[in-house]
């Protein structure tokens, strides 16, 4: 059995790290879950404790235990972690890849359907692409794209879309991973916006426009 690790939040992570629980070809040795886990959506943390999983309680991949001497980590899945993956983390990794709500390569970085929303986008997506070094620039796996309505939808609109075609999603894609051969994303057609340009969402940087603030998932 191939082994793997889930890092990430909520509602998705939870489905995809059970996913992987419920396979015959994976064993699930570790979920790491944000810390402090949102209070806005279920808790990665006591799904993993009350189904015998290790949790990573700090929070951060780094304190992942070592499977054995120089023994890599088959598979890691990320869905909405909120850390900047290292190069040594991906080097561990025989493979590590990531859900990123946004149409890869646009909207790389944080906050991709706030500004989506705020830019009057009339499509979104999600992606499955492969971790490098750069911020969400690696080779896409998978990806879905639908509509979105800028005139009346709410970023928490767009955003349970997003969980449920991201979920299609995986389901499709993760039973193919070892076939698929990802490709090269179109790097000149890139956008990305970091957390120093949030100040700049206005009225479209909460959940709603009359809420309080919570960006929506990396």
């Amino acid at each position: 059995m191939q082994t793997v690790v889930v890092m990430g939040k909520g509602d998705l992570a939870i489905k995809v790290a059970n996913w992987f629980l419920q396979s015959e070809k994976y064993k699930l040795t570790a979920v790491v879950p944000v810390m402090p886990e949102p209070k806005w959506t279920q808790s990665l943390a006591e799904w993993s404790r009350a189904n015998g999983i290790p949790v990573i309680e700090s929070g951060h991949y780094k304190d992942l235990p070592q499977l054995g001497a120089g023994e890599p980590i088959d598979l890691a899945v990320s869905v909405f972690y909120d850390k900047i993956i290292k190069a040594w983390f991906i080097d561990r990794c025989k493979r590590i890849i990531n859900l990123h709500n946004g149409p890869l390569p646009k909207y790389r970085g944080v906050s991709p359907i706030n500004w989506a929303l705020k830019n009057e986008e009339l499509e979104h997506g999600v992606t499955i692409h492969e971790i490098t070094p750069g911020i969400d620039d690696g080779p896409i796996i998978g990806q879905v794209k639908y509509s979105i309505y800028p005139a009346f939808d709410e970023v928490i609109d767009v955003y349970r879309r997003a969980l449920e075609y991201a979920w299609t999603l995986f389901q499709q894609t993760a039973p193919m991973l070892d076939k698929i051969e990802a490709r090269e994303q179109k790097h000149e057609e890139a956008s990305y916006y970091s957390k120093l340009d949030n100040p700049l969402l206005g009225e479209r940087s909460e959940f709603t426009r009359q809420a309080e603030p919570v960006h929506a998932a990396h």
